[in-house]
């Protein structure tokens, strides 16, 4: 079995908050285990309770053609949560329960080692860009310890903000480029703002 099947499986029994006593199904994330791009959303929303599986309801109906526009599709990159369990209501999740649920994110990037984390919404910018604003830094990659770290709006933005759907498609138009370039681009010396090349 491979490490992120096994992980997938601890992340089905966790009983570390709250939350697991209302899920239908945890979410632990989809997509290969050697995959360069990790998206990291939010939590999963009724739909992906439903069927344990990320993105599966408007907003990832829109994440796949955003991942279409630059010839990719979502069996080729992994997708993910900041937190696994639905919150009731499609409320925002709780610090206590971004803080019991981490441990599992953070061994999902250890395993999957990408090239570049996307971080869509403000719950994924908030772990790798602690105190930093969406619309000032979305679009802009960092490199950090061998990895891009490159924020966006969550594709959701755009369902409830249509003037956001022409930024985020401009946004994931630049993956590709990034990408290209991820060898040469320079690692981040301190937490200022780093501009692409």
């Amino acid at each position: 079995m491979s490490a992120l099947t096994e992980l997938c499986k601890q992340i089905a029994n966790c009983r570390d908050c709250e939350l697991a006593n209302y899920r239908t199904k945890v979410v632990p994330g989809e997509g290969p285990e050697d995959a360069d791009l990790l998206f990291i959303g939010e939590a999963p929303g009724w739909n992906e309770d439903q069927q344990g599986r990320p993105f599966v309801g408007a907003a990832g109906e829109f994440l796949d053609q955003l991942l279409a526009s630059i010839g990719l599709s979502r069996e080729q990159v992994y997708i993910a949560n900041v937190i696994k369990c639905r919150p009731l209501q499609n409320r925002d999740p709780l610090p206590a329960e971004i803080r019991a649920c981490s441990k599992w994110l953070d061994r999902q990037v250890e395993i999957i080692q990408p090239k570049i984390i996307v971080t869509l919404g403000r719950y994924s910018l908030a772990k790798y860009f602690p105190g930093e604003g969406i619309s000032k830094i979305h679009g802009k990659p960092r490199k950090c310890d061998n990895v891009v770290y490159y924020p966006m709006y969550h594709p959701a933005a755009a369902l409830h903000q249509g003037s956001l759907r022409k930024i985020i498609e401009a946004d994931m138009l630049q993956i590709p480029q990034i990408l290209a370039q991820y060898e040469k681009m320079p690692e981040e010396v301190n937490a200022r703002q780093l501009e692409l090349f």
